[in-house]
C-alpha cells in the first residue's frame, strides 16, 4: 500500500502527503457546512451542488487507492457514486478540474505494476485512523489529514421527503446503510443481508455451522494401558494447604465457642401432638409477636356419631323446620341419622364443600390481635352532673291557656313577662295574663297567624302580627299607661317625606275604626309572611317572606317607616332569620346551611353547615357565641362559633320532627318542642373560659299537649325572668311549665 501510494502521488507530480504548488503558496480553507456555494463567477463547476462540494474535502491527501477506488465502483451504484462526489471535491480543492482528476486516475490505472495491491491491509477508506467516532460528535470535522488540516463531515441536506422519494423510487432501500466512517451510503450484498437475518432469529454467523452434529468424544470407552499425560504431580499435591488448615482451624474454634454443634441422631419414634392444644410458644410462629394462630374446628359432638342417643334425633317437625331455615341461621350443618353399623355409614355428600369451607376460613379470614385493656364500663360513661344539681328547670305542667278553636302556631312574651301573645288559625291573637291564664284581649285579624312577636324594648308596647301577606303592629294597651301612651307619641311624631322613596313594602296607617281594636299600622308586602322578629334594640325588624329569589328576607325600620332588601341574591329558601343579639350580624337560616352576615360591612362572615335535611327552627344563645337549630328530620344541632362551622353536638332526644327551639335569657337554658307532643328542656351552661367545652345535658322531658292532624308542640318560649317555659300545640292550648 506504501508503494501505491507513493506511485499515485509520483503520477499526480507531487510527493506523498504534499498538496500541488499553488496551494503551498496560497493555502485554502477548507470548506466548512455553513459555507455558502461558490458562485460561477470564481471559476467553479456550475453543474455540483452544495452537498457535492462539500463531501469529505481533502480526502486526496490521505493518498487512497484511486485504481481501487475505480476497480471497486463497478459493485454498486451507491459506493461509486460517493467515490467520484469525493474526487470531485479534492480536484476543486488542488486546484484542479474534475476531468484533470480523472486524468490522473485512468493514469494510475493503467499502471500495471499497483493496479491490483495485494497487500493484506485493508482498505480503510477514512484517513483520520481507527479512532472513536463519537469523540467528534460535537464538532463539524471527523478528524485530520497529513498535514494536520481538518477532514469535515459531508452535508446531509436529505430531509424526510427526499428519504420517503428514495423509499418508494429505490428498490435497494431496505438494504442501503450508512457507514459511519465515511458518512456515505452503502448497499448491503446477499450474503450480508443473509447474515443479518441469521443473527437476528438467534442463529450463528456462519452459515455452514451444524450445532448438532454428533460429538465425538475426546476419550474412547475402553481402559487404556499408557496414561493420557506423564506429567509429574505438582508440589502442592503432597504439602498440606494452608488455606486449608486455615478453614480448619475455624471451624474447631467454632466448635469448642458453641457456634456450630455436631447433628444428634434423628429419633425414629414418631412423635403425636395434640391438634386442639394450644400452639406451642417456642415455635417459630409462635415466636413472632403479632402471630394470631388460626381458628380451631370445634370437637365432634354426639350429634355426628353414627349411633347418637335418642334425643338428639330430630323429628318430623324439626326436621321440617330445620330445612325450612337459612343455611346461615342453622344450628347444625346436617342432621343427625342412626346406623347399625358402621360400615352402613355412607358417603358424606358435603365433604368436599366442608372442606373447601375450611380452607376459605383459613386463608381469607383476617386474623388481628387486639390489645384488650381492662376497662370498667361504667369509666366510659361521661361524668355528667346530676340532674337536682342543675336546678333550677321547669318540671311540671302549672297551667293551661285554653280559648283558641284552632292550632296555635306562635308564641310571645312581653318584656317584662307579665304578658303573654298567641296567634292561632282561628284568624285572633290573643293576649294572656301569665300568673292567672286569664285571656285579657282578643284581636281578629281576618287570616291565619303565622308569627307573633312582643317588642323586646321594654318602654314600647307593640306587638308585630304577621297575617298573610302583611305584618299589623298592635298597640295591646297592657301594662303600663306610661308606656302604651308614649308608644302611640312615637307612631304619630313621624312625618313622611316629601318625595316617598321606592320600597319593597309599602306603609299604611290605621284607619280610625281599626284603631280602638290596637291597629296602629300595617306593613304591607306582595308575598305571604312567614315569620317575623325583632332587633333587640326595638327599632328594627326582619321579615321572611315564602317567595323565590333575593326578596325572601326584608329588613324594616321602624323610626323612619323604611323598608329594604339586604340581598343581592338567593341561596336556598329561606327558613328563619334572626338577630344577633350583641353583635351587628344578621343570620339566615336556609333548608341546608346557615349563614352569618355582618350588616356593616355587607359582607358573608361564616357559613355554618348542620347536616340536616331541612332546618325547621333557630335561637341564638343570649351571649351571642352559640346557636341552636332544629330540623324536620328529629336532630336538635347545637354551634359554637368561636370553634367551627361544623356541629359541636347533635342531639337526637326527639323522635319526630322538631318545631321550635328556644334560649332563655337569663338561666343556663334551652328547649325544643317536637311532633312527638313533648317538650325535652336541657341544662347548656356555656362558660367564660374559652378552653371549656360548653356542658349539655338534659334534664327533663315536659307532655302534656295530645297529638292533632299528627302534629305535637309547634312552638316554644322561655319566660324572661322566671325558670318557665311556654308551648303552644296543635291541640289548641296553651300550656306553663315550672
Amino acid at each position: 500500500m506504501v508503494g501505491s501510494r507513493c506511485s499515485a502521488a509520483a503520477a499526480v507530480g507531487v510527493r506523498p502527503g504534499k498538496r500541488p504548488q499553488e496551494e503551498e503558496t496560497e493555502p485554502k480553507e477548507p470548506p466548512l457546512l455553513w459555507a455558502p456555494a461558490p458562485s460561477l463567477g470564481d471559476g467553479s463547476d456550475p453543474g455540483l451542488s452544495d452537498s457535492e462540494e462539500s463531501v469529505f474535502s481533502g480526502l486526496e491527501d490521505s493518498g487512497g487507492d484511486s485504481s481501487e477506488d475505480s476497480t471497486e465502483g463497478q459493485d454498486g451504484p451507491s459506493s461509486g457514486e460517493g467515490h467520484s462526489r469525493t474526487e470531485e471535491a479534492a480536484g476543486q480543492q488542488a486546484g484542479t478540474t474534475p476531468f484533470e482528476r480523472t486524468e490522473v486516475s485512468r493514469t494510475q490505472g493503467q499502471d500495471g505494476e499497483y493496479a491490483e495491491d495485494s497487500s493484506d491491509e485493508e482498505d480503510v477508506r477514512n484517513t483520520v485512523g481507527n479512532v472513536p467516532l463519537q469523540w467528534y460528535d460535537d464538532f463539524p470535522h471527523v478528524g485530520y489529514d497529513l498535514d494536520g488540516r481538518r477532514i469535515y463531515k459531508p452535508v446531509r441536506t436529505r430531509d424526510e421527503l427526499d428519504q420517503f422519494l428514495d423509499k418508494m423510487d429505490d428498490p435497494d432501500y431496505w438494504r442501503t446503510v450508512q457507514d459511519l466512517t465515511t458518512g456515505q451510503d452503502m448497499r448491503l450484498t446477499d450474503e450480508q443481508v443473509a447474515l443479518v437475518q441469521r443473527l437476528q432469529r438467534g442463529q450463528f454467523g456462519d452459515g455452514s455451522f451444524d450445532p448438532y452434529e454428533p460429538a465425538v468424544d475426546f476419550f474412547s470407552g475402553d481402559l487404556m494401558i499408557h496414561p493420557v499425560t506423564n506429567r509429574p504431580a505438582d508440589k502442592r499435591s503432597f504439602i498440606p494447604s494452608l488455606v486449608e488448615k486455615e478453614k480448619v482451624s475455624r471451624m474447631v474454634h467454632a466448635i469448642k465457642m458453641g457456634w456450630i454443634r455436631p447433628r444428634r441422631p434423628r429419633d425414629p419414634t414418631p412423635s403425636f401432638y395434640d391438634l386442639w392444644a394450644q400452639e406451642d410458644p417456642s415455635a417459630v410462629l409462635g415466636r413472632h409477636k403479632m402471630h394470631v394462630p388460626a381458628p380451631k374446628l370445634a370437637l365432634p359432638g354426639h350429634a355426628e356419631s353414627y349411633n347418637p342417643p335418642p334425643e338428639y334425633l330430630p323429628g318430623a317437625e324439626e326436621r321440617q323446620a330445620w330445612e325450612q331455615q337459612e343455611p346461615g341461621e342453622r344450628k347444625l350443618n346436617f342432621l343427625p341419622r342412626k346406623f347399625s353399623s358402621l360400615r352402613a355409614v355412607p358417603a358424606y355428600g358435603r365433604f368436599i364443600h366442608e372442606r373447601f369451607e375450611r380452607c376459605l376460613d383459613l386463608y381469607l379470614c383476617p386474623r388481628q390481635r387486639k390489645m384488650r385493656v381492662n376497662v370498667d364500663p361504667e369509666d366510659l360513661i361521661p361524668k355528667l352532673p346530676r340532674p337536682r344539681d342543675l336546678q333550677p328547670f321547669p318540671t311540671c305542667q302549672a297551667l293551661v291557656y285554653r280559648g283558641h278553636s284552632d292550632l296555635v302556631r306562635c308564641l310571645s312574651i312581653s318584656p317584662g313577662g307579665q304578658w303573654l301573645a298567641s296567634g292561632s288559625d282561628d284568624g285572633s291573637v290573643r293576649f294572656w295574663e301569665v300568673a292567672t291564664a286569664r285571656c285579657v284581649r282578643t284581636v281578629p285579624v281576618g287570616g291565619a297567624v303565622k308569627s307573633v312577636a312582643w317588642n323586646p324594648h321594654p318602654t314600647v308596647c307593640l306587638v308585630a302580627v304577621a297575617v298573610e301577606d302583611t305584618v299589623l303592629l298592635l298597640n295591646p294597651a297592657l301594662g303600663d299607661r306610661l308606656a302604651v301612651g308614649s308608644t302611640d307619641q312615637l307612631l304619630d311624631a313621624f312625618t313622611p317625606p316629601e318625595e316617598p322613596a321606592l320600597q319593597p313594602a309599602r306603609w299604611l296607617e290605621a284607619s280610625e275604626e281599626e284603631r280602638p281594636g290596637g291597629l296602629r299600622l300595617r306593613v304591607c308586602h306582595g308575598k305571604p309572611v312567614t315569620q317575623v322578629t325583632w332587633h333587640g334594640r326595638g327599632d328594627y325588624m326582619a321579615v321572611v317572606l315564602a317567595t323565590q329569589g333575593h326578596t325572601q328576607v326584608l329588613v324594616h325600620q321602624l323610626s323612619r317607616r323604611r323598608s329594604q332588601s339586604p340581598f343581592r341574591r338567593s341561596h336556598g329558601q329561606v327558613q328563619r332569620v334572626a338577630f344577633h343579639p350583641i353583635r351587628p350580624f344578621l343570620l339566615v337560616a336556609s333548608q341546608r346551611s346557615i349563614r352569618l352576615y355582618h350588616l356593616l360591612r355587607q359582607e358573608l362572615t361564616k357559613k355554618l353547615m348542620p347536616n340536616c335535611k331541612w332546618v325547621s327552627s333557630l335561637a341564638v344563645h343570649p351571649a351571642g357565641d352559640n346557636l341552636i337549630c332544629g330540623s324536620y328530620d328529629s336532630k336538635l344541632v347545637w354551634f359554637d362559633l368561636d370553634l367551627s362551622t361544623k356541629p359541636y353536638r347533635v342531639l337526637r332526644h326527639h323522635r319526630k320532627a322538631l318545631r321550635a327551639v328556644a334560649f332563655h335569657p337569663q338561666y343556663p337554658l334551652f328547649a325544643s318542642g317536637s311532633d312527638d307532643g313533648s317538650v325535652i328542656v336541657c341544662h347548656g351552661m356555656v362558660y367564660n373560659d374559652l378552653l371549656q367545652n360548653p356542658l349539655l345535658v338534659p334534664v327533663k322531658v315536659l307532655r302534656g299537649h295530645t297529638l292533632t292532624r299528627d302534629l305535637g308542640v309547634l312552638d316554644v318560649a322561655f319566660h324572661p325572668t322566671q325558670p318557665w317555659v311556654f308551648s303552644s300545640g296543635a291541640d289548641g292550648t296553651i300550656r306553663l311549665f315550672t
